[in-house]
């Protein structure tokens, strides 16, 4: 057989009195291993247990309890490419087990290998055996899962774990529990997927900014360009150091290093860097599966935290559209507003910042999370093919909202409305204004609480020591940001009408609005140059033709038009009614109170 090095890791689940520790130790004493045990940072009931076999190396995860399975399993610190379900044979299939392997479903382990132990309290018989392998080989397929393997062995006299059980259980043909591993698969090798950098923490030496963190997944190499997200700052890697400040031209998945940047950007904790081309998912509303251990029960609109990888930010469930019972599966699509405990639930989760994910089935490691109540984990679960895509948004640091005693959920119920920032952006001349003010007065007919913030009126005071270099460019738009963010969060509905060209400098406008936890919604007032040029009300083109205005927009200065703004209208081609009424059709949905929302 083919030696492997690769190590294979494996995390053996089950309950404390099926005999599970005792399985471990007889592995390891049989194949003459290290009985060292490697607890892991942050977790001290994991441990990590090394053997080998013939055929390869392996890593035994041991997590004792349920909640430290979860801790370990979904926070990104686990990478199992299997699983060992330990069952006793003197019990019936208990809710625990069930659990168990709901658990690993639900945390994407698709390969096991259930172990029947205690064979010798059910005096070895193989009517016993194949009574748990039919029972519990029926639970697994309606969970979507398939058992490798059914073990029928005594851990405590090693019989089927590294020798056949020739006399006491010679009824038995399959394979003992080493040669059951050693015919288990690698997953496919995390370095082989995008890459994903998780930063722990940042600090100073001289003039350097070191960066620690860890190669979730994915290669970095030295000299080559990453971007950090949320933040969507490029730049190129100087070094890359592991261990005591050792040099590494290049760092793989499961290492935890130390870079240095060309540039001395702002990175910070949380932060994750990718490739340019294979960038993740950032977001604040994502569909997500999740299971619920703690006693108080999952409750919609209620304050929690999110952990993915390296990431915290607050977070509350906005629906709850399926509920599942782990053990009995059975599932109901009936309205609920809480899930209780040692039930899953497919929600609906939004966040009070952008968070940094992707879709477990593509990348499992920022796939995962835990949901923190109180500072104990509560529950955990998966990012699905549901996540919102939405690489617009960006965060530059981490802004907790303070939040005060009117909610903005009363405020929408006293106002009749959500508060919300309208983002209109264009050329200059492209109908901005003229929308915003059509707008602002038909909202406020319908009694909204409306008001316009325009590019021009800003410049006049809040923005007046501002030029239109792009560095005051940058500046101009962050104080209407914040100022935008503010006033939706007092409950108005804010329409800002700026040419803000740069798709960066409107990421950041998003981002701000929405750790404000306030809706953010960008209109693209298309309409080609030479169409504004012929319009051109404040003959600000002419000017810059002319060379007596510099850095104009669409002149010689860039417009980076959106991508996937939320609502479009092209003035060249609409009237002013039409253009409206594109804009109410897709906005007045979006501002009802979430109990009427449709």
């Amino acid at each position: 057989m083919r030696k492997e090095t690769q190590p294979l890791k494996i995390v053996f689940v089950g309950q404390a009195d099926h005999g599970k520790s005792v399985l471990i130790e007889r592995i390891v004493l049989e194949t003459a291993s290290s009985t060292e045990k490697k607890t892991q940072p942050n977790t001290s009931d994991r441990t990590e247990i090394p053997f080998q076999s013939a055929r390869r190396q392996y890593v035994i995860i041991d997590v004792p309890e349920q909640k430290e399975f979860l801790e370990n399993m979904v926070a990104g610190t686990l990478d199992a490419d299997a699983a060992i379900l330990v069952i006793t044979a003197n019990e019936d299939v208990g809710k625990e087990s069930r659990r168990h392997a709901y658990l690993l479903r639900l945390l994407g382990i698709r390969q096991l290998v259930v172990v029947v132990n205690k064979m010798e309290v059910a005096r070895y018989e193989a009517k016993r055996f194949r009574e748990i392998e039919s029972e519990y080989g029926a639970f697994l397929t309606n969970l979507g899962l398939e058992a490798r393997h059914f073990i029928p062995a005594s851990a405590i006299g090693g019989e089927n774990v590294a020798r056949r059980s020739e006399t006491k259980m010679d009824w038995y043909g399959g394979p003992t529990v080493l040669e059951a591993l050693d015919d288990l698969e690698p997953q496919k090798a995390l370095r082989e997927l995008p890459l994903r950098f998780c930063v722990q923490d940042v600090s100073r030496v001289d003039d350097r900014r070191i960066i620690v963190g860890r190669v979730e997944t994915g290669v970095l190499r030295v000299g080559e360009n990453i971007v950090f997200s949320p933040a969507n700052k490029t730049t190129g890697v100087a070094t890359i150091e592991r261990g005591k400040g050792t040099s590494i031209e290049t760092a793989s998945a499961g290492d935890s290093i130390a870079i240095t940047l060309r540039e001395q950007i702002f990175v910070e904790r949380g932060y994750v860097a990718s490739h340019e081309n294979e960038t993740p998912i950032e977001t604040n509303r994502f569909h997500a599966d999740v299971f619920w251990i703690a006693r108080a029960p999952l409750r919609l609109d209620t304050t929690y935290t999110i952990r993915v990888a390296t990431q915290e930010v607050k977070c509350r469930v906005v629906s709850i559209d399926q509920i599942t019972d782990s053990s009995a599966l059975k599932e109901t699509t009936e309205p609920r507003t809480e899930i209780a405990r040692n039930e899953s639930g497919r929600l609906t989760i939004e966040t009070r910042a952008v968070l940094v994910l992707d879709n477990h089935d593509r990348i499992p490691n920022l796939g995962r999370f835990v949901i923190i109540d109180d500072g104990e984990i509560s529950g955990a679960g998966i990012v699905f093919g549901g996540a919102y895509t939405d690489r617009r948004t960006a965060k530059s640091k981490n802004i907790f909202w303070t939040e005060g005693k009117i909610t903005a959920a009363q405020r929408a119920s006293n106002n009749g409305h959500r508060g919300a920032v309208i983002w209109l952006t264009g050329l200059s001349g492209a109908g901005k204004s003229t929308i915003a003010q059509a707008l602002e007065a038909e909202l406020f007919k319908r009694a909204m609480h409306t008001y316009v913030l325009d590019g021009d009126n800003i410049r006049h005071g809040l923005t007046s020591n501002l030029g239109f270099s792009p560095e005051d460019r940058v500046e101009n738009i962050r104080r209407v940001s914040e100022v935008a963010k503010l006033m939706a969060d007092a409950g108005a509905v804010v329409i800002t009408a700026f040419i803000s060209p740069y798709r960066r400098e409107r990421r950041r406008a998003r981002e701000i609005a929405l750790e404000g936890s306030t809706q953010f919604i960008e209109v693209f007032v298309d309409a080609p140059i030479e169409v504004c040029e012929e319009r051109d009300p404040k003959k600000l083109y002419a000017k810059a033709r002319a060379g007596k205005i510099r850095d104009f927009t669409g002149i010689d200065a860039p417009y980076e038009a959106p991508e996937d703004a939320e609502i479009v209208v092209r003035t060249h081609k609409q009237t002013l009614d039409e253009s409206l009424a594109t804009v109410l059709d897709q906005l007045l949905p979006r501002l009802r109170p979430e109990e009427t929302a449709s």
